[in-house]
């Protein structure tokens, strides 16, 4: 819970608090993060590769991570810049990034060393705990600065949404002890032949693929509500709307697919996210009802995506007698690329399109931002199909 507040919902507010609150351009927003995402094709894979060659250390790179996020969020979101705003605000990502790339690294790879003789079904089991925390920490995250405004109306709540980071990350480190006290084997060395051989390959890609619509709609959710519907006050209880449909539906998603299989229940919960898509995309300006249906409907596909896969990637590694340290950097990494890649792509092209965020804009630069909201990710989705279609059967079996 306390890493997920620092993963999508920065990426929500972070394009709105720069350009409102540091005064950096949509443009400069996308390249910043796509240049820490360069640092992390490295970082990841040797923050990987570090948990797993000191695995009985585990506990103090915990500490480190968490600290690591503590400090970070203070200085985007609750310290003034000292110095050139834009140094400061990569400063200030890279050290959060870093800690929650370490944690989450850590924290799935124990999931992998609890459950090292689990069965699938197990996995899942324990996928659905573990996610419904990660749900929780991401709506707390996505509603913080609406839900703290009245705390610091001066800059619509991130301030206290930044220092309500650092000490959810603090509580964190003091109760999670337990977690690391179990080390991590040692005997297991990760490649990339091995990766490929477990089919943890397939899933990669897939992951990479699927997220990219969630990454899109992510950075771009603020915009979409307060400029495309006209309705500021409600992107507060949108998106605490659209993570609680996820996490109550994590569990039903999680009996289901040990049911049916994920082969079976992917394509179901992706059609989903598609329809909803393409009823944001019909919206008149206002629909608060029918925009809260679609918030409803897509969250609750959000939670097959969250259960489910982490699950295979674990159960895949697991079968295939893998460490998974390196491999959760790798996966980490791919789900924090597509948020930098949907953001340096994005953002860049609506401002192109003359698209000012909060300000009145032409109906060329509202089309673009719907088109951008809606369009993509359905297209993008289509194409997680597909994989998942032409997908080996052993890779997704969950019932065995």
């Amino acid at each position: 819970m306390a890493l997920a507040t620092a993963s999508i919902p920065i990426y929500i507010h972070l394009p709105s608090f720069a350009a409102s609150r540091l005064g950096l351009t949509l443009g400069q927003v996308g390249t910043i993060l796509l240049a820490i995402r360069m640092v992390d094709f490295l970082q990841d894979p040797l923050l990987g590769w570090m948990t797993d060659r000191y695995s009985h250390r585990i506990a103090r790179l915990a500490s480190a991570g968490l600290i690591a996020l503590s400090v970070g969020s203070l200085m985007v979101f609750a310290i003034a810049p000292i110095g050139p705003v834009a140094l400061w605000l990569v400063a200030g990502l890279l050290v959060t990034f870093t800690g929650y790339s370490l944690g989450t690294i850590l924290l799935y790879g124990q999931s992998a060393t609890f459950a090292a003789n689990a069965s699938p079904n197990e996995q899942l089991n324990l996928s659905g705990v573990r996610e419904m925390g990660v749900l929780i920490g991401v709506t707390l995250g996505a509603a913080g600065p609406t839900l703290l405004a009245g705390f610091s109306d001066a800059d619509q709540g991130y301030a206290p949404f930044g220092i309500a980071i650092a000490l959810l990350a603090l509580a964190a480190l003091l109760v999670s002890a337990p977690l690391w006290a179990k080390a991590q084997p040692k005997n297991m060395r990760l490649d990339w032949s091995g990766i490929i051989g477990s089919g943890a390959g397939w899933l990669l890609a897939l992951a990479f693929v699927n997220n990219l619509p969630v990454a899109v709609t992510s950075t771009l959710f603020l915009f979409f509500v307060e400029d495309r519907l006209a309705l500021p006050a409600m992107a507060g209880p949108f998106l605490i709307l659209f993570f609680v449909a996820a996490g109550v539906s994590a569990p039903f998603w999680s009996r289901i697919t040990q049911r049916l299989g994920a082969r079976r229940v992917l394509p179901v919960s992706m059609t989903l996210a598609i329809v909803s898509f393409i009823g944001a995309f019909l919206l008149p300006e206002g629909a608060t009802a029918a925009f809260a249906l679609i918030c409803l409907a897509s969250g609750v596909a959000l939670g097959a995506d969250m259960v489910i896969l982490s699950a295979l990637f674990a159960a895949n590694l697991q079968r295939a007698g893998r460490q998974a340290g390196q491999a959760f950097g790798l996966w980490n990494f791919s789900t924090k690329a597509t948020l930098a890649i949907a953001a340096g792509v994005v953002l860049p092209f609506l401002q192109s399109a003359g698209y000012e965020p909060g300000e009145t804009n032409s109906a060329d630069a509202l089309a673009a931002l719907n088109m951008s909201y809606a369009l993509l990710p359905c297209a993008l989705k289509i194409l997680a199909i597909a994989l998942v279609l032409i997908m080996p059967r052993r890779i997704l079996d969950t019932r065995s």
